[in-house]
């Protein structure tokens, strides 16, 4: 039996209808993998109600043995950087997944993640919509182009690597990623590039796994012209450092 356990931290904000099916889909794929997990939900003072779902989650799922769903709240939008290093600190497993609590990222790829890091030990399994049979379902072709975009932009500036820098569907060494999130400055969409870079940079070892990336089921999506103006400067403030 493994003695590894994975901590997913979801970071939400008006999510009362994705989290029990996110939550159970969660559920299943571990259990299936015979690993052992949690969930840390930080929501940022959700009004819809997510939070009295998310302890309706914590009295179906949580036992004597295991607690499976912890909530961490905050009392406001802080971003998501934030919600990563709030949550990191109740995090109890020796891996991290970070991923969205929207289906934007299908937990069915995390068989695959878990498979793939053991496989090379690696540091870091990231999802990559830009590989392999990965891809972007969901999105109107503007989407699309500012996604691939932001991407191309990232990755002729600051050539790191990785097919998928703009990616938040990860699997974190916890060490690795406590060590890469301090160094982190961003705070915005650009967050995940930053971490990425950093990451490489610091020697780490990263591997990717293809995965479908699907527009999410309830709600509105949270990027708009002001993240996308934040990314533009996030890469070019990490040339000039890295």
């Amino acid at each position: 039996m493994s003695t590894n356990k994975y901590s997913v931290l979801l970071p939400t904000y008006n999510e009362r209808r994705n989290l029990p099916i996110i939550v159970w889909l969660l559920n299943r794929e571990f259990t299936k993998a015979g690993a052992d997990w949690e969930i840390v939900i930080v929501d940022d003072g959700s009004p819809d109600g997510t939070q009295d779902i998310a302890k309706q989650l914590m009295k179906a799922y949580n036992t004597k043995q295991h607690e499976r769903i912890v909530l961490k709240p905050r009392a406001g939008k802080l971003g998501l950087g934030t919600a990563y290093v709030h949550g990191l600190q109740f995090a109890k497993g020796n891996y991290v997944i970070i991923m969205d609590a929207d289906f934007s990222h299908h937990p069915k790829f995390l068989p695959q993640m878990i498979a793939k890091q053991k496989e090379g030990n690696y540091d870091i399994v990231t999802g990559t919509r830009y590989a392999g049979d990965g891809g972007v379902y969901g999105w109107d072709l503007k989407r699309k182009l500012v996604s691939r975009g932001a991407n191309l932009i990232a990755d002729t500036v600051l050539r790191p690597g990785v097919s998928d820098l703009t990616g938040s569907f990860r699997l974190y060494k916890k060490g690795v990623l406590s060590k890469v999130i301090t160094s982190t400055e961003s705070k915005g969409y650009s967050f995940q590039m930053e971490m990425m870079v950093r990451a490489k940079g610091m020697g780490c070892s990263v591997a990717e796994v293809p995965i479908t990336f699907v527009d999410r089921l309830y709600g509105e999506s949270k990027l708009g012209g002001d993240e996308i103006v934040q990314y533009l400067q996030g890469v070019m403030n990490l040339w000039l450092k890295v």
